[in-house]
């Protein structure tokens, strides 16, 4: 891999969500993973995958304690660091900053998953109005805050919607810049794409394209049950192992965070041209391929 340009880190984002410096002093270890997304779309599932992957099919694993979000604020990033240095399996975490305000190391390997940005927003939707008065104060009242405090969603689903696009990201981060950097060194190796849309098409196909990318023989003996525990079935009905904090922080609890795992539901209630601002938006940030890709995950 030394013949490759490595992406560098070019700036710090701090806002009600990140810090993005917990990055400067992480030790990579030459196996890691790192999993990305914008956000909502599908990183619950990947870390539920990576992990039936490298404890071949077990069951009960505290899936959320073990992949931390490396970059959210809290809790300090010297806990999540000593705990990370504590591990002694193949590590996995995740991550939702832009590729140029993290660290990107050539030990580790990293996935990014994509989704459509409309299956995303309707998601974010629910994961934000469900959220208690316990996530409201965990942002907005601990130590490090940056910018504005998170506040409980007023809008309609719909004004919610065009807010987001019109205020870039509003109320969480830019998906256009966040899908763009990653996009952007798709071809380097230690890089591997995948779209919710085909894990849900063909989710024993892309577990063995990651098991392939990752170098981790599958357990042919234990294939049935991978799939099993990996199926959002299971995983709902063992949501609490895999939400952070065990869904304390929505309405519910971790079954409100993994809630419905559907693409879509955007087209009952956006009109064609609600839905048109959408993907003209797309191509204008990302570009006609990208767009394509973040929209279906087929690559032209």
């Amino acid at each position: 891999m030394e013949n490759h340009t490595w992406p560098q880190k070019e700036r710090e984002i701090h806002s009600n969500h990140f810090d993005s410096t917990v990055w400067n002093d992480f030790k990579f270890r030459d196996d890691d993973i790192v999993i990305s997304t914008y956000a909502k779309s599908g990183t619950t599932w990947m870390q539920q995958i990576i992990a039936q992957l490298i404890f071949n099919a077990a069951a009960d694993m505290e899936v959320a304690e073990m992949s931390p979000w490396l970059d959210l604020r809290i809790p300090p990033a010297e806990v999540k660091h000593q705990a990370l240095e504590a591990q002694e399996h193949r590590r996995f975490v995740k991550t939702h900053l832009p590729v140029d305000a993290l660290v990107y190391s050539p030990k580790a390997k990293y996935i990014y998953i994509g989704r459509d940005g409309r299956d995303v927003l309707w998601s974010s939707y629910n994961h934000h109005s469900a959220a208690n008065e316990e996530w409201y104060n965990a942002l907005n009242n601990t130590p490090g805050l940056v910018g504005p405090p998170m506040e409980k969603p007023v809008d309609s689903i719909r004004e919610y919607y065009h807010n987001w696009l019109e205020k870039d990201g509003y109320p969480w981060w830019s998906i256009w810049d966040n899908v763009s950097s990653w996009w952007n060194i798709r071809q380097l190796p230690n890089l591997l794409l995948v779209h919710f849309s085909a894990l849900k098409k063909d989710m024993g196909g892309e577990i063995r394209r990651i098991a392939k990318f990752l170098d981790i023989p599958i357990d042919e003996s234990k294939w049935d049950l991978i799939l099993k525990h990996c199926s959002f079935d299971y995983m709902k009905a063992n949501a609490a192992k895999s939400v952070p904090l065990g869904g304390m922080f929505w309405e519910g609890g971790a079954q409100t965070f993994i809630h419905k795992g559907q693409n879509g539901r955007w087209r009952d209630v956006l009109s064609e041209e609600e839905s048109m601002k959408y993907e003209k938006m797309a191509v204008e940030k990302l570009g006609a391929d990208c767009a394509q890709w973040l929209k279906n995950g087929e690559m032209t």
